[in-house]
């Protein structure tokens, strides 16, 4: 459907201009017309900008979106219908700016409901790889779809009916009728087919607030939470930086004794770049923080432009414009990623519409003003040996634009960082190797954290033995521990999360006693034992917590992770192995066990459908992580298949160091002897 609507929104945007164009005669008329049509569709955000986040937050988005849609089709369609009835020229362009107007006015209100909306029909950890493929339809394939569309329709009508085509039949017009009967069908499967966009959290508390506190806490907001306000700042950055380059770009090529050609030529770097940025850009840092993947990419993008202010050739403007474009790309997607995966769903509205209209206000400001500034500049020309270098204002434009764009990126990067005291370039180097830094200084790279998850009576705790017994007879030190229950506290905490009855805690308090237990796990049994080199390997650890706790029990799976991550200081395993099983299976192995069932085991079975799905999101969000195994293999098959794995991950990392004589390896807490593959230990959501 997003992808539609993109096709549609640029099919519209070419075919209004030309229509426009086509409707008066003269090169200077129709160039006014045409341009005239496209600059119209910024002003809106001027006027209207301010309070489409507040109508996207306080009404139900799934209507705000249909009657968006309806509006437009009626105002698209009735472009084309003005000429056929004997309107002329000049009112037929009127109305064509007229109507764009105000569709651009609705379609402000459109995107804050739909971009708020989206995060809650996707799980979040497939909410980048969606951005994805949307920023790649919307910025790469639909526009060049588009303009190909037109010309097709252009070349078969043609064809078709003659060289003089009846006004019916122009391709412009017919491509409008399109683009107006896609609005409809929009609006059709908004309203039929995805009803989910309705269900919102406190959309009656919006109802009671009036529109104007509506806006004054939105804006509260977005100043008050260093998240939002690094977002915001750094993207507003960045587009300055972007609109200053697309204003000095014809000055700029003319600097380098060059033409036309080349300034097309870094325009379509400047879009291969934004392509591969957003294609690419999630598979090169891997793991890294979004966060600081954020005012990474700012501070790139704008460190290219000083690239390109530093040009002394076309060859050497072109690589700065693809670099350009790439971290402008990344920066995009990992900024709306964040938006959609961080901010609260009552307030996501305001917030993408803040970005949505300070981003067109900020482009469009900084398009004219530069090229205002290096019109009035002008150029001079200086000889180096036998090298007529031109020294004009847009290399000084630029130079400024790229130092402002530095600082914008490192501000933000200060506001928003999750890794306070981790190297940032380490970090970046690491999580290309395919290992983040975490916060603690005494991790070291020399040890392997592997992680058993999966649902009850998954088989972990088995294969958890096995894999340690593999690993004692190659000689290296292994540390077997669980959570909760692998320290004094934890025993402790895991009476307390399994107790039945009115000793139960509620979900939120579970949730803070499993980050207590695994904040004092992590820190006293496994940094120490990876910064000497070891092989940890833990039955259970955040999966379960995003699962159970997130999932199972409909907590805020983002607050959950959050939560995770802070108790560990962003220690990530270097490989999950996920057991999964149906939960019919799994409860009746548990049951087997004849110890009858705690707290976890007796929820319902939806409960535990839940949980199993919860784990295979995860796993699928992150194959290079995960070695999903069907857990009702035989257990010889599953330990096989693991090491395996494991024996690939500790060559990428090289030799560890043996078992030290003295220091025998930990073993698993109250591990039962002649434990089958159907037994489970130590629990953990």
């Amino acid at each position: 459907m997003l992808g539609v609507a993109s096709f549609s929104d640029w099919l519209g945007l070419l075919a209004t201009s030309i229509f426009a164009a086509g409707q008066v005669s003269g090169s200077a008329a129709q160039g006014a017309a045409f341009g005239g049509v496209i600059a119209v569709r910024l002003l809106p955000a001027l006027v209207l900008g301010p309070i489409a986040g507040v109508l996207a937050d306080r009404f139900d988005r799934r209507y705000t979106m249909v009657i968006c849609d309806l509006l437009r089709f009626v105002l698209f369609a009735s472009i084309p219908l003005l000429p056929m009835f004997g309107a002329s020229g000049a009112m037929t362009v009127a109305w064509a700016a007229i109507a764009i107007f105000l569709i651009e006015t609705i379609t402000l209100i459109w995107i804050p409901a739909k971009e708020a909306a989206v995060p809650n029909l996707i799980p979040k950890a497939r909410l980048e790889i969606a951005n994805q493929l949307t920023l790649i339809a919307t910025y790469g394939i639909t526009p060049v779809l588009a303009a190909i569309s037109l010309a097709v329709l252009d070349g078969a009508v043609r064809a078709a009916t003659g060289t003089d085509l009846p006004s019916w039949a122009e391709p412009a017009q017919l491509a409008l009728f399109f683009n107006a009967a896609s609005r409809l069908a929009t609006a059709i499967v908004v309203f039929y087919g995805i009803k989910e966009i309705s269900g919102r959290d406190g959309a009656a508390g919006h109802a009671e607030q009036s529109l104007v506190r509506q806006f004054i806490d939105g804006w509260r907001f977005i100043g008050q939470t260093p998240l939002v306000r690094g977002l915001v700042l750094g993207i507003f950055g960045a587009f300055a930086g972007g609109g200053i380059v697309i204003g000095t770009a014809r000055f700029f090529t003319a600097s380098l004794s060059a033409g036309d050609a080349a300034f097309y030529l870094l325009f379509a770097a400047l879009f291969v770049g934004l392509g591969a940025g957003i294609g690419l850009g999630p598979a090169a840092v891997r793991d890294l923080s979004r966060r600081r993947w954020f005012g990474l990419s700012i501070v790139l993008a704008s460190g290219s432009v000083l690239i390109l202010a530093l040009s002394l050739h076309l060859s050497m403007a072109i690589f700065g414009a693809v670099l350009v474009g790439a971290a402008a790309g990344m920066a995009f997607l990992a900024g709306i990623t964040l938006l959609g995966g961080e901010i609260a769903d009552d307030v996501r509205g305001r917030v993408f519409a803040v970005v949505q209209t300070g981003t067109r206000v900020v482009l469009m400001l900084a398009i004219a003003l530069s090229s205002v500034l290096v019109g009035v500049g002008g150029s001079r020309q200086v000889q180096i040996a036998d090298l007529g270098i031109s020294f004009s204002s847009t290399r000084l434009l630029l130079l400024l634009a790229g130092l402002f764009g530095i600082f914008a990126g490192l501000s933000a990067l200060r506001q928003m960082d999750d890794k306070p005291g981790v190297p940032i370039l380490a970090d970046l180097w690491g999580s290309i190797r395919g290992r983040p830094l975490a916060v603690s200084e005494a991790f070291t790279a020399s040890g392997v954290f592997v992680v058993f998850e999966g649902g009850e009576g998954a088989g972990k705790s088995t294969q958890v033995a096995a894999l340690a017994e593999v690993l004692h007879e190659r000689g290296r030190e292994v540390v077997e521990t669980r959570e909760p229950g692998a320290t004094g506290l934890g025993q402790k905490i895991r009476r307390l999360v399994l107790a039945a009855g009115t000793e139960s805690p509620s979900a939120r308090a579970e949730a803070l006693l499993y980050a207590a237990d695994r904040a004092h796990h992590v820190s006293t049994v496994v940094r120490p034992a990876l910064a000497r080199g070891a092989v940890v390997i833990s039955d259970r650890y955040i999966d379960s917590s995003l699962a159970y706790q997130g999932v199972g029990r409909t907590l805020p799976v983002e607050e959950i992770s959050w939560l995770s991550s802070w108790a560990t200081g962003g220690l990530k395993p270097d490989l999950v192995v996920l057991l999964d099983v149906e939960p019919q299976v799994g409860l009746r192995r548990a049951q087997g066990r004849g110890a009858g069932a705690d707290r976890l085991e007796s929820e319902s079975l939806a409960f535990h459908e839940r949980v199993r799905y919860a784990f295979l999101d995860l796993a699928a969000a992150d194959p290079r992580r995960y070695l999903v195994l069907d857990a009702t293999r035989p257990v010889d098959e599953l330990r096989a298949a693991v090491s395996a794995r494991v024996d690939v991950l500790i060559s990428r990392h090289g030799d560890a160091p043996a078992k030290p004589a003295e220091q025998p390896a930990e073993q698993p807490t109250e591990q039962p002897a002649g434990q089958s593959a159907e037994a489970e230990v130590g629990r953990q959501p």
